[in-house]
């Protein structure tokens, strides 16, 4: 069976933990150039290995957060899992807590929430450092000597793969992997480098010349994943399997093989560096069991990887500096990625225009961008308008909803799905101008985590403006968290402010109180709001008197405190007009008022008192009504990706 053979042959949909890694990257692609039905997952870093993989086709998943996690595997719905997740296989990834939680305590919660849903398969990257010091040649049962946290993580999560597998009957799988090298590998290891200098006819300054390595390369252990998934049954369930080339090559036998086989003229330099552990001399794969159960080999030679390794790398270094394609570069986690969620309803003309706009305000910035379009089942073509912009940008999402949910369900709905470092968010009818971005990027990388735009204007008639900021003024005098004045939905959202937003889980949202409640270091960025580009707003005063409500009773007890302080008040005023009117009527009998005209002025006052009391207690009741219904926000009915219109895999995530 050939590889897309094998591909078309996965239990789909498929879901790649940790798709912005090396071997993530590489999984996710080959899926892609064969079938749609996956999706890989980012959490941090600078995600250049996945540029041009449609934005459908990624989720952001933070492994530590069990809501998130339930969230993306509610989404997917995966049959197949591809887990590449790790941290700390580098040497200068030290923290030995976020390798530990990362590594296994993280991967412990995700197999204990995926026990009881029904998959396939799920495969996952182990490492051949489990074996630590005794890595020559081992088999899978042979004693582990893990030499760094790193390997005690891996050797952990291996045992616990064997607990699921054999007591849970999981169909989960290990693959250690030995030195993998390919496309899309660090630029700060040992192979990269290698072909960089290979590029300009020199050699890298090697270690000690006796340090062996067993390279196999990423398209053979790609296909390991798909054998082990392929080949799962319950003999195998909790196994691990040796996955490298079986043969040892030590730096001295790189050296030599470089220097013959691209013609380097010059001699390799060796330095024995003292007090690494890890630089066990003699390390190599025993494949046994892996030839012999999952029917796998590594192919492909070593001098054939190099030369497709260089051959890479050559047409890399065209459109990318080097020096940036890894973990260790400076301008990593500098807030260089961003994605857009425009919410659209009736904008079908003003959707191109807002593309160009956000395009160009991202290129100018040097930014890696997203744009995601919410098409809140709009009358017109404007889901069509997105899928035609989609084949021509793949940086861009469309997602269409069942029915009209409104902008605050939109948002929502393009945040869940959001892969970058922040989200800004934007009304589809360009009242929102995108070149303000470049304001909000700004203040983002001094160091707020929430920029708004403040409307200090508005293109209107100055009588309706005047109820506007009216309003603002009243709804920051009565909510209960400070929320700024005259400032929309169009802000600038980190990840991590995002995410705590996405753990509010009212159905009726009132974003820009969420994103106040949240908190975080928020400024504004003062801006004229103008008149829309076309058509006319569907906002009108019952809209907006419902806009209102919504922010006051959400955020505000205060016409609660109100009516107990009215109640109170008027109690007091009965009581004392009570005694006023049995004193008056001992001192000065005449005096006492006559006729049913006071009676019913009294009776009025407080049945119309009692009738408004209801009312607002009857939104409040209103409110906790919707929430303990718990529907579901909004229901995705479609996907847009490159042109392509797809139904949604799961549209109502809980």
């Amino acid at each position: 069976m050939n590889l897309s053979s094998k591909i078309e042959s996965l239990n789909g949909p498929i879901l790649v933990i940790g798709a912005s890694g090396f071997v993530g990257a590489n999984l996710l692609r080959e899926i892609l150039s064969v079938r749609s039905d996956v999706v890989g997952t980012v959490f941090s870093g600078d995600p250049w290995r996945l540029t041009g993989v449609p934005a459908t086709n990624l989720a952001f998943m933070n492994l530590q957060d069990p809501i998130n996690v339930a969230s993306v595997v509610q989404q997917t719905a995966p049959k197949t899992i591809f887990d590449c997740s790790s941290f700390g296989a580098y040497s200068f990834e030290s923290d030995f807590d976020r390798i530990h939680q990362t590594n296994y305590v993280s991967f412990i919660k995700l197999l204990e929430y995926l026990k009881d849903h029904e998959i396939s398969a799920y495969v996952h990257a182990g490492s051949s450092s489990e074996y630590g010091f005794n890595a020559a040649a081992p088999a899978e049962d042979d004693v582990t000597q893990p030499n760094s946290h790193y390997a005690v993580s891996k050797v952990a999560a291996s045992a616990a793969i064997s607990f699921y597998g054999s007591v849970h009957d999981m169909p989960v799988v290990n693959l250690r992997l030995y030195s993998v090298y390919g496309p899309y590998e660090d630029s700060s290891r040992l192979i990269p480098v290698f072909c960089e200098k290979v590029l300009n006819g020199t050699l890298p300054s090697f270690a000690d010349p006796s340090v062996g390595r067993d390279f196999v390369h990423t398209d053979d252990v790609v296909e390991a994943f798909f054998d082990a998934a392929l080949a799962m049954r319950p003999e195998i369930y909790g196994h691990s399997f040796n996955i490298g080339s079986g043969t040892e090559t030590t730096l001295g036998n790189l050296a030599s093989l470089a220097k013959e086989a691209f013609g380097i003229e010059e001699e390799p330099q060796f330095s024995a560096r003292e007090g690494r552990a890890w630089d066990v001399k003699k390390w190599m794969a025993n494949t046994d069991k892996s030839q012999k159960v999952l029917g796998w080999r590594a192919k492909v030679p070593l001098v054939d990887g190099l030369r497709r390794c260089v051959d890479w790398w050559e047409s890399s270094l065209k459109e990318s500096d080097f020096s940036r394609l890894t973990k260790k570069a400076p301008t990593q986690n500098k807030k260089n990625s961003l994605t857009a969620i425009v919410a659209c309803y009736r904008d079908e003309p003003a959707i191109p225009i807002m593309h160009r706009r956000l395009v160009a305000a991202f290129r100018k910035l040097k930014l890696d961008y997203q744009i995601i379009f919410v098409n809140d089942a709009s009358p017109d073509a404007s889901a069509e308008v997105i899928r035609e912009i989609s084949a021509k940008d793949p940086a861009v999402m469309g997602i269409s909803h069942s029915r009209n949910f409104g902008s605050q369900a939109a948002f929502r709905s393009g945040m869940e799905l959001a892969s970058k470092e922040a989200c800004v968010l934007l009304d589809g009818d360009l009242q929102d101008p995108p070149e303000l971005i470049e304001e909000f990027v700004k203040k983002w990388r001094e160091g707020a985590d929430i920029v708004y735009g403040r409307r200090i204007k508005r293109d209107m008639p100055v009588w309706l403006e005047f109820f506007y900021r009216t309003f603002y003024r009243i709804f920051a005098g009565l909510s209960e968290v400070p929320i700024p004045k005259n400032a929309g939905d169009f802000s600038l959202i980190d990840r991590s402010a995002v995410y705590w937003m996405l753990q509010c889980q009212e159905r009726d949202a009132f974003l820009r109180g969420l994103r106040a409640y949240v908190g975080f270091e928020q400024v504004g960025v003062d801006y004229v709001r103008p008149e829309r580009m076309f058509g006319v707003s569907t906002n009108n005063w019952f809209k907006n008197i419902g806009w209102a409500k919504k922010g006051i009773f959400s955020f505000s007890r205060v016409p609660l405190h109100a009516l107990t302080a009215f109640g109170a008040i008027l109690s007091l005023f009965a009581v004392l007009l009570a005694l006023s009117t049995v004193t008056i009527r001992i001192v000065s009998p005449g005096s006492v008022p006559q006729g049913i005209t006071t009676l019913l002025l009294v009776v009025m006052f407080f049945g119309s008192s009692t009738i408004l009391a209801i009312g607002l207690l009857g939104e409040y009741v209103g409110k906790i009504f919707e929430e303990t219904k718990a529907r579901p926000a909004f229901i995705r009915r479609a996907l847009i990706s490159r042109g392509e219109i797809k139904p949604a895999i799961d549209g109502a995530p809980k």
